[in-house]
């Protein structure tokens, strides 16, 4: 028998969420990220099950999460979003995936290792990467001439997670423009996109040709200001983390628990231990910000801090807690659940990132 504390991949869920996303933007192709290993979902196992939900096109981060992808045997359509390095550049059209272009540089990289196809990205107010929309045209036109396909022009959009923030119908606005001048210029901008998860949720004037659907996808909230709403119905969280009690103790009143006794027994109780901690992704800090486990399908809180590779849980009310009861850390036990937006709202974060930081040393299962 293998460690007990494991991660625990729907695949079921992820293809239902795809179904969902795309009748949500019917219009639209679908297009599924799976960078930084599908969100911790495992990058190859959620292409295929989003691809079987509807999802026509891939997108990744890096050429090598691209690369991954095909060597798995993925044929679906790959962007990689941001451009790559030099070096990157032949392998990526080698293997048939889209790249970004945003500067001189990358357009003549793409022309020097062959007939690629590329999508050129504008930076309408994320600040971050993109080309300046002045220069779109004169960009586009380059890669048209060295020979490049324009595959597509898109933009990110960065507050669309907040509805009545009017940043997005600017970001909206400028793309427009840019799209305007491409067409004065003669250039078809090929696949035309914007939304993220919360652009496709919240603004229907985003979605265009295709949607680029993260976090949604893996049935969490974009935001956490979005986790009591339902804006496409059947949405399911598709991992769970799991662990089971490794030990219980007696634990008298005025007795503290692990590193710095940062949490002391007001009362006689008893507390169990469980075999996971931080090098797992489980932050220190989860417990004194009032995080939560289940068992016995109970809610269970951590007491003191967080350890490399334990935390532990107070188990003196409720049902008896005894050695093997299984401990759900994320998801559901009985009628009570654990959601990644609970982590997020505790830890001051986004479900993103808690899904993200489960490290490689945590078994996952994928069925």
């Amino acid at each position: 028998m293998g460690r007990p504390s494991t991660v625990d991949v729907d695949l079921a869920a992820i293809t239902a969420n795809a179904a969902a996303l795309a009748a949500a933007a019917p219009s639209s192709a679908l297009c599924a990220v799976v960078k930084a290993d599908g969100y911790g979902h495992g990058a190859v196992a959620v292409a295929r099950a989003a691809l079987e939900g509807g999802a026509t096109w891939l997108a990744v981060a890096m050429v090598e999460e691209g690369l991954e992808l095909r060597e798995a045997g993925v044929e679906a359509p790959v962007l990689v979003l941001s451009e790559a390095p030099t070096d990157m550049v032949a392998p990526a059209v080698a293997a048939g995936l889209t790249l970004t272009v945003y500067s001189e540089q990358s357009v003549d990289d793409a022309a020097a290792a062959g007939r690629a196809t590329v999508h050129l990205k504008v930076d309408t107010g994320m600040h971050r990467v993109g080309a300046d929309p002045a220069d779109a045209v004169a960009l586009a036109r380059r890669a048209l001439d060295a020979g490049l396909v324009l595959g597509g022009t898109f933009t990110h959009l960065a507050r669309a997670d907040e509805p009545e923030e009017p940043l997005t119908a600017a970001q909206l606005a400028a793309f427009e423009q840019v799209l305007a001048d491409l067409a004065a210029a003669g250039i078809d901008p090929g696949l035309r996109h914007a939304a993220n998860s919360a652009g496709l949720l919240l603004h229907p004037a985003a979605h265009y040709d295709l949607v680029r659907v993260g976090i949604a996808l893996y049935g969490i909230p974009p935001a956490t200001t979005l986790s009591g709403t339902d804006p496409v119905a059947g949405l399911a969280p598709a991992l769970t983390l799991t662990s089971e009690v490794t030990a219980v103790r007696e634990l008298a009143a005025g007795e503290g628990v692990n590193y710095g006794h940062r949490w002391v027994a007001a009362q006689d109780t008893r507390v169990a231990v469980v075999p996971v901690g931080y090098a797992d992704g489980v932050r220190r800090d989860y417990g004194l910000r009032g995080g939560e486990v289940l068992v016995g399908g109970v809610r269970r809180p951590v007491r003191g801090v967080v350890t490399m590779d334990q935390l532990v849980v107070e188990v003196g009310d409720g049902p008896e807690v005894r050695r093997g009861d299984e401990v759900v850390l994320l998801g559901w036990q009985g009628d009570e659940q654990v959601s990644a937006t609970e982590w997020a709202d505790r830890l001051g974060t986004i479900g993103y990132e808690v899904v993200c930081a489960f490290s490689a040393r945590l078994p996952r299962t994928q069925a």
